[in-house]
């Protein structure tokens, strides 16, 4: 039996063997025979997810979700422990490779690796954050950064000597506000006196906390020169960073200087923020517009930019080489071409200061450019995933940034647009008015449309949570605006930068204004139509999750699997829409309250004036007022005792200035908000300075006949970057003041705080 017998096995025909065959998978028994077919089907599905080739992309996913984690973890965990156990599992997982459970157990190692990761590099940072305002600081030290602002400038110093009667505490690095036009230049030694401020916290729970984003930077306060600043000899040499510093920021100034002899106003700091990345001199009204329009990402250096830099040097370069035959033939100059292009990416890079989005966009820039000179696919999940595993282990806090969320979420629906949707539009019929279409540009108008379409939807859900609010006309002012900034404004300006050293750079300058003028119009113009602005109001971190699992499998999921992306992403949307908002919202030092009254609106008192938080809670609240809007003090009754409004159902709430007022407060209000030590026997709920000084800004809520109050930092919070607040101790008497010092802004210093945060 030569053939081992495989001739004598009962062949199959149809009808004929065997006559009672079960029916094949797939194929439904009436009643429950429905279910096994579709457990098998779904199992098929899981199987074809992680299958080979489709694991690389969700590393990065679940490496991301190891450092949310991080983030969202009561205290800071032991870094050893946690790179321990990364170690541990990496290890596992390469062991159990052949294993079937291997893809499950790689995606625990990355979480894991994630985790520790960011762990690890916090670790590596810490340094001291201030706790307390500090008032008269003598510093020294050298100036790292200077950047202009609206209304002033702004510059971190890197702290030499720090003194001061109160000084508790060592700060590395220091970001300080000065007038306009003041600040030292970057790599002096200078001496000054400080008036300085602890790293602003969230201004309501689940708000942005730039404490966190200061702390990563290395900066441990912020503040305001007091006085004169004095440039002196530094006791040491600066070191090569500094010097580096100065070199890069001599160059951005010198090209702003440049662009300052053509261009003015809005103009000007547009052109200077495309090429240097300063956004520090655009107009309020323009800067608004161009965010309520859609076109806000133009403003800040990220993958576009990047994109547009590397295109026009790959094809500048590859058609001047091929000019020369003899090179065509014999060289590959499309692989050279590449190469000139990462060089470009990379000086772009380090000229517009190497921000976390830009680093992005550089890592992603320089894959694809890489998969050309390797001859590999340049536009591929792989490639997303290499540029998003570079982020996040070289900044792993870049994950709770807005600039990474809406970049990596935009670039993923564009590459799934790529390999999933251009193809079918590019594979239209072969017809006369197809090609009648596709010559006068119908094919790449609708390409570009629909890219700015599904960019303009994945990153809706951040823009909504982080900014509280929705471009509903995004897609048009895109259509209008972005062929000629990447026709016109950022070739022009790439040939002004190569042009400068030979003093014919004008010109560029110029054509850069015509593009410019046309984004400023279009912005305007969108903005004002109808229902431009879009506004949401604020909902927790829940509802983000969602949408980005939602987004994630519709992007990186092949089978039918990905349509419930689709049904994750909708219940997100309306898990949004269901936050109920606060009745109260308090700040962190006690000056602010707003209560929601029987219009359903937020009503205002205040002790001291800081149009900052309270515009940040009309956005978080959806709504439209302006901080100086008189309707916020509508039902708001105020004498030199305190403040008090009634909320909704008739209760009052009271903000009690004075230990006289509590009397009243005390037998009338239900809630008061204090800075003065109540009596022991009052009957509302008071929150005084010392528990917003160790809980932070605080909302309340009323629910099933009690007050549910949700804080910044709850109890049992202790963080580096927002440490824990030990317990003051109490006033013996009710008329003497809170332990912690109210601070007293004056106008013109309160809109500088607003403008330094």
């Amino acid at each position: 039996m030569a053939n081992g017998g495989r001739n004598n096995r009962p062949r199959v025909h149809a009808g004929t063997w065997p006559p009672q065959a079960a029916p094949a998978i797939g194929v439904a028994r009436p009643g429950l025979g429905l279910w096994p077919s579709f457990i098998a089907t779904l199992q098929a599905w899981v199987r074809a997810e992680t299958g080979p080739g489709r694991l690389l992309p969700w590393v990065p996913v679940a490496f991301g979700s190891g450092i949310a984690l991080y983030f969202a973890a009561e205290h800071e965990p032991v870094a050893w422990v946690a790179a321990s156990t990364a170690a541990a599992l990496c290890i596992t997982a390469l062991l159990a490779r052949r294993q079937s459970w291997f893809p499950w157990l790689v995606m625990i190692a990355a979480m894991a690796s994630g985790f520790a990761v960011v762990s690890l590099k916090t670790a590596r940072i810490a340094h001291g954050v201030l706790a307390r305002p500090m008032y008269g600081v003598a510093l020294t030290g050298f100036v790292e950064t200077h950047e202009e602002r609206e209304r002033t400038d702004r510059f971190v110093l890197r702290v030499a000597t720090m003194d001061s009667p109160r000084a508790s505490i060592k700060l590395e690095r220091v970001r300080l506000s000065v007038k306009k036009g003041t600040a030292p230049k970057v790599g002096s030694f200078v001496e000054l006196k400080a008036r300085l401020q602890p790293p602003l916290s969230p201004l309501r729970p689940g708000s942005y906390d730039f404490g966190r984003d200061l702390y990563f930077q290395g900066i441990g306060a912020s503040g305001f020169v007091t006085g004169g600043i004095k440039a002196v000899d530094p006791p040491t040499e600066p070191g090569l960073r500094l010097r580096y510093a100065a070199i890069m920021q001599g160059l951005r100034d010198a090209i702003d200087a440049r662009i300052r002899t053509t261009l003015s106003g809005d103009a000007r700091a547009i052109a200077t923020a495309l090429l240097t990345g300063r956004r520090d001199a655009i107009s309020p009204e323009v800067n608004d517009a161009m965010f309520i329009s859609g076109l806000g990402h133009v403003l800040s250096i990220s993958g576009y930019h990047m994109a547009v830099v590397a295109g026009v040097v790959f094809f500048a370069v590859r058609a001047l080489l091929a000019l020369i035959p003899v090179l065509t033939v014999t060289f590959p100059i499309k692989k050279w071409s590449a190469g000139a292009a990462l060089l470009a990416a990379l000086f772009y890079l380090l000229l517009s200061g190497a921000e976390v989005a830009t680093q992005r966009s550089f890592f992603m820039t320089a894959v694809v450019l890489t998969a050309v000179m390797v001859d590999r696919r340049a536009i591929t999940f792989r490639t997303l995933a290499v540029a998003a595993m570079l982020v996040l282990v070289v900044a792993p806090e870049a994950l709770v940034h807005p600039s990474f969320q809406m970049s990596f979420a935009a670039t993923l629906g564009l590459v799934a647009l790529v390999q999933g949707g251009m193809p079918i539009l590019l594979a239209s019929a072969d017809h006369s008015a197809t090609a009648r279409a596709a010559l006068w540009g119908g094919r790449e108008i609708a390409m570009l449309t629909l890219a700015s379409l599904v960019a303009g939807l994945a990153t809706t859900p951040y823009a909504a949570f982080h900014f509280h609010r929705v471009t509903p006309y995004g897609v048009l002012a895109n259509l209008l605006a972005m062929p000629v900034v990447s026709a016109l404004v950022m070739p022009a300006g790439l040939l002004g930068l190569a042009a400068m050293p030979f003093g014919f750079d004008g010109v560029f300058w110029r054509l850069m204004d015509l593009g410019i003028q046309w984004m400023i119009v279009v912005t305007q113009w969108v903005a004002a139509l109808p229902g431009a602005i879009g506004r949401m109001a604020a909902f927790g971190s829940g509802p983000l999750m969602a949408a980005t699992a939602g987004i994630v499998m519709l992007g990186l999921l092949r089978t039918p699997l990905r349509f419930a992306g689709a049904g994750v992403l909708a219940l997100s949307i309306a898990w949004a829409l269901m936050v109920r908002q606060p009745d109260v919202l308090i700040s962190g030092d006690g000056h602010s309250v707003a209560v929601r009254g029987r219009d359903g609106r937020l009503h205002l008192m205040r002790g001291a004036r800081d149009s900052f938080l309270l515009k940040e809670w009309l956005a978080g609240d959806a709504d439209a007022r302006l901080p100086n809007d008189a309707s916020l003090s509508d039902g708001v009754a105020c004498d030199a005792a305190g403040c008090v409004t009634a909320l909704a159902d008739g209760a009052l709430v009271a903000l009690t200035l004075q230990a006289d007022g509590f009397a009243d407060d005390c037998a009338q209000a239900a809630i008061i908000v204090t800075a003065k030590q109540p009596p022991n026997d009052c009957a509302a709920l008071v929150l005084n300075s010392a528990t917003l000084q160790k809980n932070g800004a605080t909302v309340l809520r009323y629910d099933r006949g009690r007050w549910v109050a949700e804080a910044v930092r709850p109890d049992g919070i202790d963080r580096p970057w927002s440490p824990a607040v030990p317990d003051a101790p109490e006033p013996e008497t009710g008329d003497r003041p809170a332990t912690s010092r109210p601070v007293d802004a004056t106008p013109a210093e309160a809109d500088v705080q607003a403008e330094e945060q």
